[in-house]
């Protein structure tokens, strides 16, 4: 069993910059993919980014690339959200996720929701105008 719990959503003016912190407890992180998705208002939840066992690949949707940036510390246990030039589109809860990818090549990743095992509960982030 995996519990993620995620940090670091707060409001924030367009054109600012956010890291998402998201701290696993569990059995061997580096057994597991990673990965964001969010989910604005009214909306259908929508994959952000994802990254690989070893953080030597990673995924991002179109409309964040340039600009959010995933990575993963297995030694703290830690995935991050770099989010630069925010802007109120990127406005939703931010959620991490994981997948227990041992048995599948370093680097891939998962992009689809039903993909992965475990979710946190979620940071709210928003991005004022």
């Amino acid at each position: 069993q995996v519990r993620l719990v995620e940090s670091g959503g707060e409001l924030v003016q367009a054109g600012g910059s956010l890291r998402l912190s998201c701290a696993a407890s569990g059995p061997t992180f580096s057994n597991y993919a990673m990965g964001w998705f969010r989910q604005a208002p009214g909306k259908e939840r929508e994959f952000v980014a994802a990254i690989s066992l070893s953080g030597g690949n990673t995924y991002y949707l179109d409309s964040v690339k340039g600009r959010f940036s995933i990575s993963r510390d297995n030694a703290k246990n830690t995935v991050y959200l770099r989010m630069n030039s925010l802007k109120p589109e990127d406005t939703a809860v931010y959620y991490c996720v994981a997948k227990n990818a041992r048995y599948y090549n370093q680097y891939t990743t998962f992009r689809r929701a039903n993909d992965y095992d475990y979710w946190g509960q979620g940071t709210q982030v928003t991005v004022s105008s």
